[in-house]
């Protein structure tokens, strides 16, 4: 589950990269995505770079999925009847990691299906114009409240997650700990602001 986990981060890091050249103009952002299919070239063909990595997530979202639910279940079994008491230590995003990962599996089906595939994009969906698919995405109001609470649990799992994938590979120690917190905050944080940053933009009319 951390390596999986560590993966996934690092893609997020990679994306909201890239995400972030949409100020820059359409030019550059369309030229982005047009080089996301050419990596590689031209050793590789079109596109081949660009499945290898979502096959690579897709196996890690996999990964993630399996190792959290049987975590789940070997909790339960260690621990058939629920406290009587709930540990008021605990933070709002390790209480929420459960529900956080199940919206942002929906979240990422969505996603596919709007930005990927054009299936439910709202408007006329052009193959090759990532920048116009994007403004018109975040034109309507459920587009981005769907991406904004998605960022936002976005936020929340890395935070903890972060912290516990360190713990898990043996980084962690009393040491350590607080700087571990830290890495995790601000990591949760820049994700957070610089994926929600394009919608906002979008809305405010920063990008159009």
């Amino acid at each position: 589950m951390a390596v999986s986990g560590l993966i996934m981060l690092g893609y997020l890091v990679a994306h909201v990269m890239g995400n972030l050249k949409v100020f820059f103009g359409p030019g550059e952002f369309n030229a982005y995505g047009h080089w996301l299919r050419t990596m590689g070239d031209p050793v590789l063909h079109y596109s081949w770079a660009l499945w290898l990595v979502r096959i690579v997530l897709l196996a890690a979202v996999a990964a993630h999925a399996v190792s959290a639910y049987q975590l789940s279940r070997r909790d339960i079994k260690a621990r058939p009847t629920a406290y009587v008491h709930r540990r008021r230590g605990a933070s709002y995003a390790t209480r929420t990691m459960r529900w956080g990962g199940i919206i942002l599996a929906l979240f990422i089906v969505w996603h596919i299906l709007d930005l990927t595939t054009g299936t439910v994009h709202t408007g006329g969906f052009e193959e090759g114009k990532p920048y116009q698919n994007v403004v018109d995405t975040f034109s309507t109001w459920y587009g981005n409240v769907i991406y904004i609470v998605a960022m936002l649990a976005v936020g929340l799992h890395v935070r903890h997650g972060f912290w516990s994938a360190a713990q898990t590979l043996g980084v962690g120690s009393a040491r350590r700990d607080r700087a571990l917190k830290l890495i995790a905050n601000g990591l949760a944080l820049v994700l957070t602001v610089g994926f929600i940053s394009v919608p906002v933009a979008v809305m405010t009319g920063v990008v159009s």
